[in-house]
């Protein structure tokens, strides 16, 4: 029997995301969001830069975190050219890393008037195949390869260009829509086209300058999964992302749960959706971006009724006009705000203080001497951030604080 072909999710938070303007993530709270995302049960993310030099000590331990159990099933990816000189310096500044992303522009809009006579259409496939066998002679074992603004490629040329890394040892290929031009219905059409043509798993990247970003997603993966192979869609948590942004983690997994028609396929059975609240939540908290009222799921009014008939209807049958429950995103336990003393952990805080705060979070300390190395590390993290740690950052730097302490370190 045929193995039925799926949906995957990889989230680019921790990439896209941070590279929306204005606003940026520490290394600590990259890390959180890794953690989330695996508690998720999201398959990929791509966690960062390896041929940006700070993210190295942050890169590095996060993959300890691998090691160790603590990220895990999740895979952790990184995104750089399609360049023998990014993938030689990848493994020199990351050795550990498995998988990655390989990007290089593939319309003629980019290769005419970007690479301007340094990179013509031939020489795109060659570098491109060229870096996919170098990353794999290097040890990595799971590749994608991005064709950056493949919504404007000539498909004949993204055909070749996708053939061309599926015979380098590409696992799959990235439809980048760079610039949110496609329609469900184009996207659909082409990404149809090239499943067929090259037989392999696609990867769809949009983003959302028309307000199309999740619609096209979804088509995207309905698409590859019509042509027999499995579709993996770019997320980022609350939307984030360059211009207007990418496609939103949690509405594309309620578009695939509960849309029409979308019953058929098959989502990656780890999804977590109860996760929704709590990932949502902080990466707004992170991002220092407020999640507006009206936000699918997360929203203060997702499941907010004033008219009459609406508040009268779902009191009687929740069904009557709420598509999905709230308590299936982790959401209608009542929130807990202290209004009396509240102590804080922060950088100039003291030992009594200090380990009053980790009494609250049940989290003991065997003496003194581990006590004060914590606070320090406590206090190295909020300048890190910038802001008050939320306790999950606290629990996170009392069980791993070896590790806590590479994510806080930058040597320029």
């Amino acid at each position: 029997m045929k193995v039925k072909p799926k949906i995957y999710l990889i989230d680019v938070t921790n990439r896209d995301g941070v590279q929306t303007s204005r606003i940026c993530l520490s290394k600590l709270e990259k890390t959180m969001i890794n953690l989330y995302l695996n508690e998720m049960g999201i398959f990929q993310s791509e966690f960062g830069f390896p041929v940006t030099r700070h993210e190295k000590e942050y890169l590095n331990a996060n993959l300890e975190l691998v090691e160790k159990g603590a990220l895990s099933p999740i895979r952790l990816e990184g995104w750089i050219r399609a360049t023998r000189e990014d993938v030689r310096t990848t493994f020199k500044a990351v050795p550990k890393i498995k998988h990655l992303n390989l990007s290089i522009s593939t319309s003629d809009q980019m290769i005419i008037h970007k690479f301007k006579g340094k990179l013509d259409h031939s020489s795109v496939i060659k570098e491109m195949s060229e870096a996919v066998r170098e990353a794999l002679d290097k040890g990595a074992k799971g590749i994608g390869v991005n064709a950056e603004d493949a919504s404007r490629t000539r498909m004949e040329y993204l055909i070749e260009f996708a053939t061309a890394a599926k015979s380098a040892g590409a696992e799959r290929i990235r439809y980048c829509d760079t610039l949110g031009c496609d329609t469900p219905f184009t996207i659909y059409e082409r990404i149809k086209l090239l499943a067929e043509a090259v037989g392999m798993p696609i990867e769809i990247h949009c983003h959302n300058d028309l307000g199309l970003v999740v619609a096209n997603s979804i088509s995207g993966a309905k698409a590859a999964n019509d042509a027999g192979v499995d579709a993996y869609i770019n997320t980022c948590v609350n939307g984030m992302g360059e211009r207007a942004g990418n496609a939103d983690l949690v509405s594309v997994i309620l578009a695939i749960k509960y849309g029409n028609g979308m019953q058929e396929y098959q989502l990656d059975e780890r999804v977590n959706l109860k996760m929704s609240w709590k990932i949502s939540k902080y990466a707004s908290y992170a991002f220092g971006v407020p999640i507006p009222i009206n936000q699918p799921g997360v929203g203060a009014n997702a499941f907010a009724h004033e008219s009459g008939i609406h508040a009268d209807g779902a009191l009687k049958d929740r069904r009557n006009y709420e598509l999905y429950d709230y308590e299936g995103l982790g959401r209608g336990e009542p929130e807990i705000i202290e209004t009396g003393r509240k102590i804080t952990a922060g950088e100039y805080s003291g030992i009594k203080g200090f380990r009053n705060v980790y009494e609250r979070l049940e989290i003991p300390f065997k003496d003194d001497a581990e006590a004060t190395k914590i606070l320090e590390l406590v206090r190295y993290a909020n300048v890190h951030n910038q802001k008050p740690l939320v306790d999950d950052e606290l629990k996170f730097i009392a069980t791993h604080p070896d590790i806590a302490q590479k994510i806080f370190t930058m040597m320029p």
